[in-house]
């Protein structure tokens, strides 16, 4: 069982400046909620029960958005605003903190989840994907895979040509219409990429994922990528890759952050008709 994930949140947000000098992107707002907070609820829709965030010194606002506070609870009570109360109700998670001292990578941000995964299968989540499926979360689809295959998992999904270079791109041989085993991937391909199928925010791990994020050498501006671990993975371990089923948007990407409110407004109002 996935019981556990990691969600990295110490990136410096270059793609939203100048608005990430001061508020990260992980709470940048989605109707009345943060990003963060969505990534929080499909991961306890999906069985997780300990989260860990990886931050930086710049992102104490996650922190404090996902603790209580005493003071305004105590203050929507005193005004019997009980709606307010409920509407205020943060994600009942235990939810743990790492500091990367440094934004060196994905890879590295899930390096920092050692002590905290154990010797257990994990999920990760990137907070720049918000995805929205009206049958099952996008992690959970990855753990039905994990759960058949007891072998690492990426969410996958198709893209045109154009955006290939900004993705890891796998091709693989098909296992059931919606799903591969992987036998390749290619970190951002300036030239001849294997497919049109781009690794996006969804991950399940097995351990040993954390033996090969050691022995990975820091490529271009000191990153340390997470796939030149799972190009490793692949030469020892089985790993598969799942079509997610949903909606993505990529937050990070004005378009797609501006086409995400208007879906999530359109939805509020016809839930509430």
């Amino acid at each position: 069982m996935i019981k556990k994930a990691i969600i990295p949140a110490a990136g410096y947000g270059t793609r939203s400046l100048p608005i990430t000098k001061v508020v990260p992107k992980e709470m940048f707002p989605i109707g009345n909620k943060p990003a963060i907070h969505y990534i929080v609820e499909e991961a306890m829709k999906s069985g997780i029960e300990q989260i860990l965030i990886v931050l930086s010194s710049r992102k104490n606002l996650i922190v404090d958005y996902f603790d209580y506070s005493l003071e305004l609870e105590a203050f929507l009570e005193r005004e019997q605003k009980v709606e307010l109360l409920k509407k205020y109700n943060i994600p009942n998670i235990q939810i743990h903190y790492v500091r990367q001292p440094y934004a060196r990578g994905l890879g590295e941000a899930i390096k920092l989840g050692e002590t905290f995964i154990g010797n257990h299968p994990f999920a990760v989540l990137l907070p720049d994907d918000i995805i929205i499926s009206d049958k099952e979360t996008a992690l959970n689809q990855l753990i039905k895979i994990y759960e058949e295959t007891k072998s690492s998992v990426l969410g996958i999904h198709t893209v045109p040509d154009e955006d290939l270079g900004r993705y890891g791109i796998v091709n693989g041989n098909s296992v059931k219409a919606d799903y591969i085993q992987v036998t390749n991937i290619v970190e951002k391909p300036k030239v001849n990429p294997p497919s049109n199928l781009a690794v996006i925010g969804r991950y399940i791990f097995t351990p040993n994922i954390f033996q090969l994020l050691k022995k990975v050498e820091p490529g271009h501006g000191g990153e340390y990528q997470l796939t030149d671990a799972i190009e490793s993975l692949l030469m020892t371990k089985n790993v598969y890759g799942k079509i997610i089923d949903g909606k993505r948007f990529d937050i990070g990407q004005e378009n797609d952050y501006i086409q995400l409110l208007n879906f999530i407004h359109e939805k509020n109002r016809t839930n509430m008709n």
